[in-house]
This record gives structure tokens, sequence and C-alpha cells, in this order.
């Protein structure tokens, strides 16, 4: 008895707060240690059936249950019975529960592979207190309440839960560990116990047998970057298991793994999972859709073709039902104020309201003279002591706002008789608790709409307002700006004896987001109506538990009880919370005839009542159920009369009654005469109701819904039922429709809004024919029901919980009943589940969000999500889009503690509901997407189709730059021809000519270089390397320097001394173990004979820290350049032709090949000759470089491009940019630069680091007025957005928006397009993106929906010629196809240099020829996709310009459901979807498309980005996410010219190697 004390009075301290969740069951856990044993005895002896605290089954078809969630109780027995996660008894149903297990038994065999989601250790960790047990905020939740766990369940229930294969595999979710440092939970200690599995998850034997691999870090040859402030791990050009260019296809990198027989990596959980997904997503769901897809067709969406079973209304057309006609009352007051005034004269000593305080007793009665006077009072100072005589505040018809608590009812009665009687309209709102409640903004928008500027309350209820530090009412979000004005009776003035109001009421508000104003009329004859219903009488007593601000509780307990000089006992919520019995004791101590309440109320003190034996409610006529109209609130009023029939309550007293905002009171059930047949309960095919019709449920009991009675319509009304969608068309008598009504009894408008009045308070209903049955107009009360035998209403649900998925109807508390039925006990915190819809890719999707208990493990979690999408599919027969789990205690809350689901959808679509475990099933139900496109074999030759073209009057696709023109002097043509003579010529003509300044961070010229000196520096290189190198004539050698002019004289010391230069990048000194590997691989890749370096980068090379990397004693010989002989060489070396190979350039593509190109003199010389008649240059002309020079155009500029024209370059080190930002404008602005070349990095350095420093810099003297062009040096699509932000950004610096512009070149020719100075500006097009994927180029309009932007890539260079191809047939295409860039030039490169020479890929890239057109004509492949297009622009020739434009790289494209997508387009919608993605990435495995997105906010958001990034692309681009990655910043992988490594990432994804925050497998 001891041991029950001490419970009892440690739970009501959990009750009051003073506790936390874990901290009362710690305690509770020590006070039952010595009856541990004992009490699993008994346990185990009862598991087989209910235990004595549970109520026995009621004789109804529904089993007793109440339909809210249970509260505290008053007993202790109640109090042990309130688990943190029990469900939601609103919803308790044992016949729906024995369903729902039934329904999932049916899968028990069925054993899916379903991967759990990964999560790293450290994502959401939980502080114990504030956190894991967050204050108990909504244990008086109005709709949920607090919630009770039932004691036992049956045994087809226990029998269910107890098997360990059940649906998902125990395998599966306890490998779930992503590593050793990316799980969440380890399930190591569990591998013992495990029973053998069947096939079927055989293969999660390599899940539990995988290591991570050691090596996360991948080597890298392109970042020489300080380590601050800079993505050092993440500029990677070369994954560890890169292969170079050439390798036969069957040694590609994944086939180096060891792989099982299905392809799939031993050594990767990753991938495993992904093929336990592959597994489950190829069994469908359901039988398909028929799907079609026509091409460039504006319908997208399949269309479902309609079911031959699907069940159709078969009944005759409904006739409206009437309600008994509105009695004539002799005496009846003519307004409230007038029954008030009557009142307050004759009856002053009555009891009008009874207030109770927390603990249940009565607090203070209000009778009928005190709330007269005190109305009158308040009424007189409205009008009279606010403001002026002249100037008054409040002026009659204008709308003032009460704002009171529940828990001050007197308070609130005054305000609103006050309103009245002073012909002002009062608009009733919650109390706002903070800035940021949960519905501010949305009644914000009511006040505002209704133009409230004045607001009552009392003077402790502005107390608790929250203010400013200044002590002012804060600004709450939304509001329009108030004033507040208190009502306490001590600062209201007394009338004059002659002061009488104008007693006519204009209008009532009703305080939701629209407010339905209640005409004069109206309000009388609804409370008339209410009066003849519910058989009121004068002197009646009222137990209200409602909030009598609103709904019924405002109808009933403060209107008619007024009419009827009834007197309302007004119990509060605290009141509740406190003492669940309180309404039943305050019925038995006044013997009351009416009591207002809800399912919850039922149900709290059903769990309370063994304390109460002497309890007697033989006094109740009527004890109207407010939300009788919840579908399921039958079990909850059964499970009620069951308890306490036998304290004299009678079955025919339980009236449940319909109601809206518009409509008011729409039905309600009439209490019944003794010992009569009480109604008859429908049982309804939810099938049957999905569709819209009714059908009686006989088969298939899993999927019944019991339905009750909300009695008949309301006296003077008439009723019918119209379909809920397009025009109100009258439904069939067996169809469920919206309930429209037609009554002088309901509201008039929605304030304000005329339009979606007209829609709502205007409908007339038209017959099948669609002629209007008269002019009688009906308002839309948003209820979903029909009319059964004998006229009584059935209400099944509502508008605002209607979820309409692929045409079929399912309503919101239908799916938490089931969900709830799942045994929530271990997952759901007090059975809060939230139901909605989203709109995704033209159907609504359900979203299912439950708040999780503070204890609940991942494993739990996941399989009671996993069985909730199993019990809803077989139930209801629909699919779930998403289901996630919140921290308990979360999820926006109303004013009494419900669930905000507005508010809570509004976070899911804005990415801030911050869910901590998530699943998306978008494979199983989005079943409207188009077929997959089906290639057709070709019939007609690619002559045919070129033929075809010209006569539809498409031109071929193909481009041309201007003639090189010949060169006249035979000197210049010698000197050209090498670039080594062109450097000894400049060094005898013009000696002190600079052609190099190198700058440092500072902007200080640290190193130059005239034409001598460069030329006698390479000459010392040369003499070094016959002498130490021992070098043979065309050996490689590889130059590893930082940027600088070092690296330029060895390039030339190089060729002086006849061998080939290989310039690599230098690796990281602090980043090793990343970029050394790969610099060895390009050493052994192009059988380097030497290495030429600096004595820093050389000691590097010999540490002991690279010796971990690498095998540093098989070195080739390393030569130093620091320590160079003064003699020059005896003679310098002369290329017997042009041909022969002048150096190798070796780059690392997107898609993680190494490739090395060979460039000869000829390439070099024309090349060089090229971009100097394309952008003029001249001795006397300056140009910046701020690029990475260690390949393709970069390289070209830095080393080549001055040498043969003389002019003069600015070197500005990327690398000294991160240090400095402002360098490389400051030195535009100095030295007055007009051309300057730049990279991607550098561009988007410059815009995010500057963007906002633009001031600082004019004010320090930048000015870019000088550049004349501005070209980014890429080999990819131009990037519009970033380029368009540069040139916007610093427009004020003086940079014109013409200045910017991109180069193009590939491996095969390293500079195809730049933009010159005597061409046209870039041209932009936008292209339809469905058309792209397809292949083919429509352009559109600016802004057009599904439209792409892409930029000119520069114009073609002189001397080269490029034709648009398709990859496949290898013939031309016309100009409105898309297809790959084949490139002519005599500056193209002569081959790969690769370890296995591979001829047939040196011929198909090279040397190949088109399958017809020019047959003898050899072209070189460049891999990249595009088109050209004619534009109105003229070029320098004078005809009209043909512009070539990139769109992407061919091996990246990503071929899937038929069609070509580019990665960069997804990533862009990617990027989009929520303000923390700071960059993303895309790639395929095994058909899935996988997303990577770096999560640039906190960890706690990473699952929000998992919805919204699969609604983004599924919307966008018509696929469906099958993984989603969230990482850190900085993991992906990015090279040195700003292009994302995606190959790369995809290997380290694969070896488990990203550390990911978070992995979702989309179902």
């Amino acid at each position: 008895m001891f041991t029950i004390l001490w419970l009892d009075l440690l739970t009501l301290v959990l009750f009051s707060g003073d506790i936390t969740q874990k901290g009362y069951e710690k305690k509770r856990a020590k006070l039952l240690a010595p009856f541990l044993p004992q009490i699993t005895n008994v346990q185990q002896q009862s598991s087989s059936g209910p235990t004595s605290g549970e109520p026995s089954p009621a004789s109804s078809d529904r089993s007793p249950a109440s339909p809210e969630a249970s509260g505290p109780s008053s007993s202790s027995g109640g109090r042990r019975n309130r688990s943190g996660g029990a469900r939601d008894d609103r919803y308790r149903s044992d016949i729906h529960t024995e369903a729902v297990q039934a329904a999932l038994a049916k899968h028990k065999e069925e054993k899916m592979a379903l991967p759990m989601p990964t999560k790293r250790r450290s994502a959401f960790v939980q502080s114990p207190v504030d956190n894991c047990t967050p204050p108990d905020t909504s244990s008086a939740s109005e709709d949920e309440g607090s919630l009770r766990r039932q004691a036992t369940l049956s045994a087809v229930l226990a029998q269910s839960l107890q098997s360990p294969d059940y649906w998902i595999n125990r395998s599966v979710q306890s490998s779930s560990t992503s590593s050793s440092a990316s799980s969440t939970l380890s399930h190591g200690e569990n591998k013992t116990q495990m029973q053998p599995q069947p096939q079927p998850t055989s293969a999660l034997a390599d899940i539990l047998a995988s290591t991570r691999i050691e090596n996360s870090v991948p080597p890298d040859v392109t970042s020489y970057t300080p380590e601050r402030g800079s993505r050092v791990d993440s500029r990677v050009d070369l994954p560890p298991n890169a292969m170079p260019k050439g390798m036969p296809r069957g040694q590609s990198r994944t086939s180096m793994l060891d792989t099982t027989a299905d392809g799939v990596p031993v050594n990767s959980r990753v991938s495993t999972k992904i093929q336990q997904l592959l597994n489950t997503l190829k069994r469908p769901k359901r039988q398909a859709l028929s799907e079609f897809f026509l091409d460039d067709s504006e319908e997208i969406v399949e269309v479902p073709q309609p079911d031959p079973n699907t069940p159709r209304p078969e009944g005759r057309q409904i006739i409206p039902v009437k309600g008994e006609p509105l009695g004539v009352v002799s005496n009846w007051p003519p307004a409230l104020q007038a029954a008030l005034a009557r009142w307050g004269a004759t009856q002053a000593k009555s009891p009008a309201l009874t207030a109770l305080d927390v603990t249940g007793k009565p607090l203070y009665t209000l009778t009928y003279g005190k709330l007269w006077s005190r109305s009158l009072k308040l009424a007189y100072t409205l009008l009279n002591k606010l403001g002026t005589k002249n100037e008054p505040v409040l002026r009659p018809g204008d709308r003032v706002a009460l704002v009171y608590p529940n828990s001050d009812p007197a308070m609130f009665w005054v305000a609103f008789y006050g309103c009245l009687l002073a012909e002002v309209i009062p608009v009733p709102i919650e109390v706002p608790l903070s800035r940021q409640d949960a519905g501010s903004l949305q009644i914000g928008f009511l006040l505002g709409s209704c133009g409230v500027g004045l607001a009552l309350t009392s003077e402790i209820c502005l107390k608790g307002l929250p203010k400013t530090p200044q002590g002012e009412i804060m600004q709450f979000k939304g509001w329009p700006r108030m004033k507040w004005v208190v009502t306490d009776t001590k600062y209201l003035t007394k009338p004059s004896k002659d002061w009488q109001p104008f007693m006519c009421y204009k209008a009532s508000k009703e305080g939701t987001v629209m407010g339905v104003a209640v005409s004069k009329i109206a309000l009388l004859t609804h409370c008339q109506a209410l009066t003849q219903a519910c058989n009121y009488c004068e002197g009646e007593t009222l137990v209200n538990v409602l909030d009598c601000k609103k709904d019924m509780g405002l109808w009933h307990g403060v209107l008619t009880s007024v009419m009827n000089r009834i007197h309302t006992i007004t119990v509060p919520y605290a009141v509740m919370k406190a003492c669940p019995m309180s309404w039943v004791q305050r019925v038995h101590i006044h013997k009351a005839r009416v009591a207002l309440v809800k399912c919850r109320d039922l149900h709290w003190a059903m769990m309370a009542h063994r304390d109460q034996r002497d309890t007697n409610l033989s006094s109740i006529r009527m004890l109207i159920v407010a939300d009788g109209a919840n579908p399921w609130s039958v079990s909850s009023c059964d499970a009620f009369l069951n308890v306490f029939q036998s304290h004299g309550l009678k079955p025919e007293v339980i009236c449940p009654c319909a109601s809206s905002p518009e409509a008011l009171t729409v039905a309600i059930r009439r209490p019944g005469a003794r010992g009569a047949a009480l109604p008859a309960r429908a049982i309804l095919s939810m099938g049957g109701l999905s569709h819209g019709v009714i059908r009686v449920n006989t088969e298939d009991k899993n999927s019944a819904l019991t339905v009750q009675d909300v009695g008949h319509v309301m006296p003077g009304a008439l009723m019918c039922i119209v379909k809920p969608d397009g025009p109100p068309q009258l439904c069939k008598t067996d169809e469920i429709g919206e309930i429209v009504l037609n009554s002088r009894a309901g509201g008039t408008m929605y304030y304000g809004l005329p339009g979606v009045t007209k829609n709502t308070f205007e409908v007339i209903p038209v017959n099948q024919a669609g002629a209007p049955l008269g002019e009688i107009l009906f308002t839309r009360t948003g209820l979903l029901g029909f009319v059964g035998p004998g006229s009584l209403v059935f209400v099944v649900g509502k508008n605002e919980g209607l979820l309409t998925v692929s045409g079929r109807r399912h309503n919101a508390d239908d799916l938490v009943a089931t969900a709830l039925a799942v045994e929530p006990v271990k997952t759901v915190y007090r059975g809060r589940i939230a139901v909605f819809s989203v709109t995704v890719f033209y159907d609504e999707r359900i979203v299912i969000v439950a708040e999780q208990r503070p204890d609940a493990s991942e494993e739990d979690s996941f399989q009671w999500m996993s069985r909730v999408l199993q019990a809803i599919d077989s139930i209801h027969q629909v699919g779930l889009y998403c289901l996630a789990l919140v921290p308990a205690n979360t999820l926006p809350k109303t004013p009494l503690g419900g669930i905000h689901i507005s508010e809570t959808k509004q976070n899911f679509l804005e990415g801030n509901l911050h869910p901590c475990n998530i699943l998306l099933c978008p494979h199983t139900c989005v079943t409207n997407l188009p077929k997959p496109r089906q290639k057709q074999p070709v019939g007609v030759g690619p002559a045919s189709i070129m033929v075809g073209n010209l006569v539809a009057g498409k031109r071929m696709a193909q481009a041309a730059g201007r003639e090189l023109g010949v060169l006249e002097e035979e000197g210049l043509v010698r000197k050209h021809q090498f670039l080594s003579e062109a450097l000894q010529w400049r060094a005898q003509t013009d000696p002190d000519h600079v052609l190099y300044v190198l700058l440092n961070a500072k902007g200080v010229a640290v190193c130059t270089a005239t034409c001598s000196q460069l030329h006698k520096r390479a000459e010392k290189i040369t003499s070094a390397l016959m002498e130490r190198g021992g070098l043979n004539t065309g050996d490689n050698v590889v130059l590893l320097y930082p940027p600088g002019i070092d690296l330029i004289a060895a390039f030339y010391g190089c060729l002086y001394a006849g061998v080939i230069p290989v310039t690599v990048r230098p690796p990281h000194p602090q980043n090793l173990a990343a970029t050394l590997p790969t610099v060895r691989m390009i050493i052994d890749v192009s059988k380097a004979a030497c290495i030429l370096t600096t004595q820093p980068l050389m000691r590097i090379l010999r540490s002991r820290e690279a010796a971990a990397s690498v095998n540093v004693k098989t070195w080739p010989t390393i030569i130093d350049t620091d320590d160079l002989p003064r003699r020059r060489p005896p003679q310098l070396y002369k290329p017997p032709t042009a041909e022969m190979l002048a150096y190798l350039d070796f780059s690392v593509s997107t898609t993680g090949m190494l490739t090395g190109v060979k460039m000869s003199h000829s390439a070099v010389s024309t090349l060089c000759r090229s971009i100097k008649l394309q952008c003029e240059l001249y001795s006397s002309r300056q140009i910046a470089i701020c690029l990475d020079p260690y390949c393709g155009l970069g390289f070209v500029q830095w080393c080549l491009s001055s040498v043969y024209s003389g002019h003069q370059s600015i070197l500005i080190p990327p690398m000294e940019l991160e240090l400095s930002l402002p360098l490389w404008l400051s030195t535009l602005s100095q030295y007055k630069i007009r051309d300057t070349f730049c990279s991607y990095s550098v561009m988007e350095l410059c815009t995010k680091g500057l963007g906002t420093q633009t001031d600082a810099l004019k004010a320090r003297g930048v000015n870019l007025s000088c550049v004349r062009s501005c070209v980014v040096i890429a080999e990819e699509r131009p990037r519009l957005t970033l380029t368009q932000s540069f040139s916007k950004l610093f427009k004020d610096l003086g940079l014109s928006p013409r200045a910017v512009s991109t180069a193009f070149g590939s491996r095969v020719n390293l500079a195809i397009c730049l933009q010159g100075t005597a061409g046209p500006d870039p041209s932009t097009v936008y292209v339809d993106m469905k058309s792209l994927r397809h292949d083919r180029v429509r352009l559109v309009e600016r802004g057009a929906p599904q439209s792409l932007s892409l930029m000119e890539s520069g114009t073609i260079l002189p001397g080269v010629r490029v034709i648009i191809v398709n990859p496949e047939t290898r013939g031309p295409l016309g100009d409105s196809h898309l297809g790959e860039i084949w490139v002519q030039s005599p500056h193209s490169s002569s081959g790969y240099y690769t370890i296995y020479g591979e001829e047939s890929l040196q011929a198909d890239h090279f040397n190949t020829r088109l399958s017809f057109g020019e047959p003898h004509t050899l072209w070189a492949r460049t891999g990249y996709l595009g088109f050209v297009k004619r534009t109105e622009l003229l070029g320098s020739t004078g005809d009209r310009h043909d512009a070539l434009f990139v769109v992407g790289q061919l091996d990246e494209t990503l071929e899937l459901r038929g069609l070509r997508y580019h990665p960069i387009d997804i990533e862009t919608s990617v990027s989009r979807a929520h303000r923390s993605i700071a960059e993303s990435a895309v790639f395929t495995w095994t058909n899935l498309l996988v997303v990577v997105a770096e999560l640039a906010g906190s960890e706690q958001e990473a699952l929000d980005l998992v919805p919204l990034v699969t609604n983004v692309v599924l919307e966008e681009h018509h696929l469906i996410v099958g993984v989603v990655v969230v990482v850190d910043p900085g993991v992906i992988p990015i090279n040195s010219r700003g292009e994302k490594q995606r190959m790369h990432l995809r290997d380290s994804f694969l070896a488990d190697q990203l550390d990911p925050i978070y992995v979702a497998y989309n179902m």
C-alpha cells in the first residue's frame, strides 16, 4: 500500500511538470524493483486475456473505447495506464486493431529485404533533459489528450508482434550501421543470437561481414591550396581506383573490386543495401497502370484508366431532407441583449455561470444581475471612455478581438455581451502564448481581414502575454497593430441612468482563419432551433466542458443558455487536467440536466471513475457529444455507456451532433424515450467509401468502418447531399457527398472575402441534368456524409480531412486509426499523429508525421513505420508517400494542445519539421509516371534522315571559325613553327621586354621574367637535365612546381633539351595521403624518366610522411632547379619536323578518368596563332591570368601564349586569391587590364566572398570599366547563373555585362571556342527540357515552364570546324537535334598517351569519319553533347553568326527511363529545394538515382532534405530518387577547374567512405 501511495504521488508530480518523464520512469522502476518477479509472473499468466483494468467489451459492433486519448486521472489505476507511448484512444477500436493485425499477418511470409536508413552516430545527439524528456505540454490536448496503453492485446496481435521475421527482416535492421563512425545503433551483440534466415536475406551476410575501408581520403593532383578556408579534402581530380584512358572496358574501375555473382561489391555495404532495395522494388504493390508516352507532348502524366470493377452509385437521386418546423414561442426575446436585460431585471439573483478553480471546486458564481450590469458598464466604457467625444476609438459596427483564457469564462461572457450592447462586433480568438505560436499567422490574417485594431482582455491575461524588453505587448507574427483594453470591473465606468445603448446586433465572428459573419436573425433563430431540438427549459443546469469562445461551447453555453435562463457550470480545461472526473462530479452535485462534452472527456471520466463509486448520472436527460460527427466516436460513446450505465446513465441520453463554423449546428440526435430502441449503426466498406459510395461491408471485416448517426436535421432547416467536387450536383441515395444546408440559423458570409463567400454560402444544388433546384441558397458545411433510413444523418468525415489520391477519397482520421492500431507503444509519443496530403507530380500524396518516444530505438521506429505502410496498403489500398517521426513535443500545437495540421504541413514543405526518422515510398505510391521511352530500331539510314531534314527546311548543324590565313614572310613562318625558337628569337630581338609578372597575395610583383631572363633560365635547366638526368631525346620529364615562372622556365628548358615535359600539380603538404598517390600514378602512366622540382618539394617527395602513402624508393631521378649550373648547354635541340611531340597534357575528367593527350609542335603553334587572332594579342598588350597552369587551356595561357604573341601576362595563382579575395579584381583595376582569363572557381570565390563588399572596393578605387573581356576557361556547359551573378554584383564597379563570356575545350582539342574581341556578344537561348531529354532542341520563350537557359560557349576559334553528329549512327544531324560535337582543326591533339596504346580507341576519338556526307574528312570526337543555332547576329565576315551551345558531357549523362538526363540540371533543382543545401551531385547505380546533398545548416535539418529533394526531382524531372545521401560541406569532390568529380563521389559512396550524416533509401 505504501508503494502504491508513493507511485500516486510520483505520478501527480509528473502531471504537474515538476519531474521529467525520464526521471519519473527511473524513480518508478526503483520503487517497483522488489516486486518485479511477481509482476512478471502476473503478466505472463494474464497475457492471454484482458486484465481487470480494461473495460469489458460492449454489445455494439464496435468495441468500447473512447474517442480521445486518455487523460490524467484521479485514480492511481488511471495514472498507471498513462504511458508516453500509448495509443490515441480517440481512434481506439479492438475490431479495427484485429483487422489491422490480420492484414499484417497476410504479409508474414513476405520477407522484404528493406534496408534501414543509415544515420551518423553523432547526428541528433540530444541532451537527456532538454531533448530526451521534453516538457509535457501536450497532456491536456484537446484533440489528442493524454493517452493510455492497452494492458493486453488479442492473441492475434500478440502472436504477430512476437514474430521476429515480420515483414522486415531483423537481420536487415541489425546490420543497418553505415560504418564504425557513421552508425546510430550497434547490434553486434545480437548477431550470435540470430536464427538462419531463408534465401531472400542470405545476401545480408555481406553486410554483417563487411569492414570499413580505412583509406577514405582520395588522392588528389589538382589541389594546391592553403588549409584555411579551402576545400582541401574535396578538390580531387582522381579517385583511388581511377583508370587511365585506354584501359580495356573489362578492366574498368568497378571490375577491380571483388564482386558477387550479381555484380555487387562484397566490401560495399551501401551497394548491398541498394541491391536489397532493388529486390524490394521488383515486386509491384499492385497491378501497374497501363502506360503511354507521346514524344514532345504536353501531356506528361499517365492517365489512369477507369477500373470496370469500381463501385458506382446505383440509387435514385436524393430528395432534400427537411427538418421539423421551427415552432412559434410566445414571449421569445427579440435579441440576446433583450434576453439578458430581461433576466438581469427580473431574475437578478438567478445564477448564470459557475466557474471552477483548478481543483474542480466552485470558484465564483455570476448571476444574471451582475452579468447585465457589468456588460452595461463595459459597453458604456467602450463607447464613451476610449478616445474623445469628437474622435472615438470605436464606432458602431467596428470589430473587436476578445482575448481571454478558458479558465476565465466570466470575463469572456461580460466582454461578449458588452460588445453586443455597444453595437460593436466581437471576434473571439485564442490567447497567444508566444510570438511564434502555431496558427498565429492565420489569426493575424483573420484580424487583418476583419479590420480589428482593438483587443479586450483581462488584467491577469495581459500580464501573461509576451512582452518586449521595454514592457510593451509583443507584436505577434502576422498580426495588425493592436490596442489592448483591460475589462476588469475596477477599470469600467458606471453609465448614467439615462444612458441606453442601441440594441442591435450586426455580426459575430467565429475564430477561424476566415471570420464567419452571423447575422442577428441567424443568431436568434439558431438559439431557438437549439432550444426546440434540445428541449431546453428555463432554470435548467448545464455542465459545459467545451471552449466557451467558439462552436458548440459558445452556442449552447453562452448564447442559448442566456436565452433560456439556464445555469451554466463551466469546467475549464485546466480543471480537466487536474481532475478528469470534475465534470461528472458537477453533474452529480448539481443534478445537471444537460452536459456538453467531447469524446475526449468521456474517455478521461471513464478512466478515472473507479474512485467515484457514489456518482449518479440519472439526472442527465441529454449528454451532447460535440464531436459525435467523427466516425470513430461510436466506440468511445459505447465504452462510456458501458462503464456508467450502472451509475444511472441511460442509453437514450447520449446525443451526438454535427456542426460546422459556416452552418453552425447541422444535426443533433434528440434524446430518446426511456426504453426506446437505439438508432442502428452502419457498417460500411472503406473501399466503397474511398470511391464515394455506400456499401454495407459483409465480406472483408478488415476494411469495415462502423459509424453512428448524428440525429435529424435541425428544426427549420433544409438539407441536401451534393458532390464535394465540381458543380453542386445532387448525389444519389447510396453516394457520399457534402452536406449543404439551407437555414436562417447559419452564417451569412466570410467577412471581407466575397469570392470564397459565393462558393460556400450561395450554393444552388443542381440535378443530374444540370438544372438548378430553385432559387434557394444553401451553405456548404464541409461535412461528408449521407442520409440513412428514417432521415437520420450520418457523417463519415470532413472536407478538411479529405485526402484525394488518384481519384479515391480517404479520410485522415481513418488513416490515423490504422496507424495507431499497429502497436505504437514502443514508438509513438502519446499517440500524437498528423496525417495530411501534399501535391507532388499532379496528384495528392499522403504524409504521416508522428512524434517519437524519447526512448524509442532506431530499430523499433523503423519497424513500426514499415508495418504502418503495410497495414495502410492492405486496409485502405493506398500507398503512403512519406512517413516521418519527429522528437516528442516538437509538432506545432493548437491552443489546447492538439496537433496543428496546417502548420505541420507547412513545416514539412518548407523543411522545418526536423524529423529524427523518415521513410519515403515514391516507387510504390507514384503510379502516374509516363511510360519509359522505348528507342525504336532505326528503319532508315542516316543519309535518309539528312535528306529528310533538308526537305523539312532544317539546315545541317555545323559551324566554322574564320580562316587562319597564310603568313607572307618566310622568316616568320619558320620562327613560329617551333615555340622554342620563338623564345630564342624574342630573347635576341627584344631581350628586355617583360613577358611575365607574378603577383603574391598582397598584389606585389614577387618575380618578373623578360624574354632574355626566361631564355637564360631555360638554358640552365637544359644543362642540368643533360648533366644529371642522363636522358635521351624524347624521354618524358615531369614538372612538379607550384604556379609560377619556374614552371614556365622548366617547360622551355625541356624543349631546349629535346625531352617531353609533363606538368603535374604538386602534392599538398598537409594532405599527402590524398594527393601524393595521384602524382605517383601520373608519373607511372607517363613513364617519366626524371622529375624537375624545387628543393622544398623534393624534401616532401622523400619525406617519411610521403613514404606512408607511396614507395619513395622508386621515384625517378629528381632534379631540383633551385641551384642550377652557370654554364650554357653546348647546343639547343631543334625537332626535325613540326609533327614531333611537344608536350603531354594530363588531366582527370569529371568521370574520374585520367587521360594524357599528345600535343605536337605544329598543334601548339597553330593553337597559339588561333588565340592571338581571336583575342588580338600583341606585344603592347597586357592580360591577367588567374588559372591553374597544369592542363588544358589554362596551361596554354600560362606558359605558351605570351611567348608566341609577345604580350605581357600578369600571373595570379588561385591559391593567393584564397588568401586575399580582392587580389584579382584590384589587379585588373590597377593595371587597367582589358582582357583577363579565369576559372569558375575564381569567379565563384569572388561572387560569394566579395558580393557584399562592393562598396568597400569602390571606396578603395577599384574600377573595372577597363575590362573588355573576362573569359572563363572551362570544359563544361557555361554556368549562366554564376556569370550573370558576377556581372550584376560588380556592375557598380564599372564591369560591363557584355564583358563576361566563356571558352570551351576538350581533351581532343584544348580550345574550340573562345570569345574574341571582334565577334558578336554571346547569345542566350531557352530550350525545352522535355525535348532535350529526347535529344531534341526546341526553343521556347524566356520564363516558359520546364525551360532551360543556355549561353553560347564562345566564338569558334579560327581554323576550327564543328559538326553535330549522332553518336550512335555517326551521321550529321540537323540544327533541331542534340548530338555529339565533332571538331576538325589543325591544333587538335595527336592522340591519347596510354600504357596500352590501343589503336582502336585512338582511331575512334581522333581520326574518325562520318558515316556519310564527308567520308574522307577526319574528325575528333569531343565527347560533349551540344547543338548549333544560327542567330540573328552578324559575325566579323558579315554573315549570320552560328553559335555553338554545349549542353553536357556524353559520358556523364544519365540514361533513365529511356531518356537522357544531364546531372547539372537535376543538381540545380536539388540545390533550390532547401536553403541549407550548399552543393549537390547526382549519379546512378544499378538504375537507381542517387542524390548527394551537402548540408550547410544544422544536422537536425538533415532529414528535412529527404522529402524536399525527392519532391523537386519528381516534379521537375519526372524521376524518382532512389537514395538521398546527406553529407557535410566539402565532401563532394571538386577539381581545380571547379568541376564536380561525380564518378569519384560514386566510388566513395559505394566504398562507404563518405561518413554521411544520413542515408535514406526511398522505397
